[in-house]
């Protein structure tokens, strides 16, 4: 993927013998990057709390539309999905537009997509304008958001990233209370009317994404025709004005009617001139743009599929294999615990402290706190990413056992801060790609996620309707996470063994 100084945080200047050094940006770890968190906190807040308080409005379309829990529910499952999965070719837009132009675009689709679905006449139609139109802008503000606060922060990154994404866990509870009350007051068609205008402070948030070294290109076309066409129209016009004057005070009562005919005969050239000189400046843009994104486009091809293609790299096609399961081990408990409450007749309990709520609240500090670990110049962030992994599981497969509430909120408070390593993942794709292809590789972890987040809810149904049991759900759901979690460890192993292999060959040719 292209990538200039600009992206990764240097500046290179001359110095006296003419080479170029490379300086620190001053706003690496400091200044404008923590602006940067917090309009990653925000965009956090707007959709992936949005998208977790779903299950408000889940119940008035059922009320609505009468129409079966499993086909209602994918209304949200498509929102959640489409969010994450479209992650791949949102990295086309940002290799063609920038983080900025990407994400506010991503804000007015989202927006666009809630209002639309206030007009929803069946659950179908929700899925297009919903699950399609509102997922898509969610997906192209959101990846901006995580790549944007990774290019601005290298020392305390873990931290950042941390801090950030703690967004969703307030969110979660804000947007919850926001719907509800909305919902009650107004009514769903009328809430989503309001949360499409809530939706527009995304495009604020991507306001925010500037660049790192915001100059302007002296070889850019465009910004070129911006500063030299418009002073020699108004140089011409100044000495038409002059010369105007001049002819005035020169010339007699009788010379009228001849400067009033030279007057008409140079106003059409003028405007001719002038209609020749924006048609130039909108062919230059227009081709500076077309070249912009054909750029844009082999670089996010070779990304994928070049020579330098990601897929050639096995540690991180492992990390893909592991985010095709991990992400779900989060999304089903969040999703089936009301329903396990119920059946466990712990509604009474539940309704005072809901456990989505723990898994919520610990998750924020989840967050915080590995994100402090993993930042210790001590402590490695593989280790920290493996553990938090580790627990996941464990509580997973723990889950099953528990039939009391006092049982199930320690679990959930297990899932919720193990879960917190979602704040590392940035980092440690970043550690296995590299700076420069973080929104390409970035994309398809989200992706696979995306994947996970689509299909686990509906198969953790699905095992239900057979076992009528949601115990083989998180049985099958820990497994598949274990078996993806060990393929991350046998890489490593694997790279070592080559490596011994290569040594001890070269020695035997020697």
């Amino acid at each position: 993927m292209y990538t200039s100084h600009e992206d990764i945080g240097y500046d290179f200047e001359d110095d006296p013998k003419d080479k170029k050094t490379l300086k620190p940006h001053p706003n690496i770890d400091g200044g404008w990057a923590w602006m940067m968190v917090l309009s990653s906190f925000f965009v956090h807040i707007l959709i992936m709390g949005s998208q977790m308080a779903l299950g408000v409005l889940n119940v008035e379309w059922l009320e609505e539309f009468h129409q079966s829990r499993g086909l209602t529910a994918w209304v949200s499952s498509l929102s959640m999905g489409i969010t994450l999965i479209v992650g791949p070719f949102i990295g086309l837009f940002i290799n063609t537009c920038g983080c900025r132009q990407t994400a506010i675009i991503g804000g007015l689709v989202n927006s666009l997509g809630w209002v639309l679905s206030a007009y929803a006449a069946n659950v179908h139609y929700l899925f297009i304008t919903f699950g399609v139109a509102a997922g898509l802008g969610s997906g192209m503000a959101y990846l901006p958001a995580v790549v944007m606060v990774g290019r601005y922060f290298q020392k305390r990154r873990a931290l950042a990233q941390g801090l950030s994404t703690t967004g969703t866990g307030f969110g979660t509870f804000l947007m919850t209370v926001l719907l509800k009350y909305l919902c009650a007051e107004y009514g769903w068609r009328n809430a989503m009317l309001i949360q499409g205008a809530v939706s527009l402070n995304l495009c604020v948030c991507g306001a925010l994404m500037r660049p790192l070294s915001p100059g302007k290109n002296p070889n850019d076309p465009g910004e070129k025709d911006l500063r030299v066409l418009p002073a020699h129209s108004t140089e011409s016009v100044k000495s038409a004005g002059q010369q105007g004057r001049t002819e005035e005070k020169d010339s007699g009562p009788g010379n009228e009617e001849t400067f009033g005919d030279l007057q008409a005969q140079e106003c059409p050239d003028r405007a001719g001139h002038r209609k020749n000189m924006w048609a130039l400046r909108i062919l230059k843009t227009l081709s500076w743009l077309t070249m912009r994104v054909r750029k844009g486009f082999e670089d996010w091809y070779s990304g994928y599929f070049g020579t330098a293609s990601l897929f050639t790299n096995r540690m991180f096609v492992a990390f893909i294999f592991w985010a095709l399961f991990a992400y779900s081990s989060f999304v089903i408990p969040f999703i089936h615990l009301p329903e396990i409450v119920n059946l466990y007749n712990l509604s009474e309990q539940n309704d005072i402290f809901p456990l989505t709520s723990i898994i919520a609240i610990v998750h924020i500090f989840g967050k915080v706190i590995l994100g402090v670990i993993a930042d210790l110049p001590c402590i490695s962030v593989w280790n920290v990413f493996l553990l938090a992994n580790f627990t996941l599981v464990l509580s997973i497969f723990i889950l099953p056992l528990m039939h009391t509430y006092a049982g199930l909120a320690v679990i959930c408070a297990l899932i919720g801060f193990s879960s917190g390593y979602f704040s590392l993942m940035p980092v440690v794709t970043e550690d296995l790609v590299g700076i420069e292809h973080l929104p390409n590789a970035y994309g398809i972890i989200i992706c696979a996620n995306g994947i996970s987040a689509l299909l686990g809810p509906p198969f953790a149904g699905w095992i239900y309707d057979i076992t009528q049991k949601y115990d083989f759900s998180f049985y099958i759901c820990g497994l598949l996470y274990m078996i993806g979690i060990l393929f991350l460890l046998i890489q490593p192993c694997i790279r070592i063994i080559e490596q011994s292999r290569r040594k001890y060959m070269d020695g035997a040719h020697v």
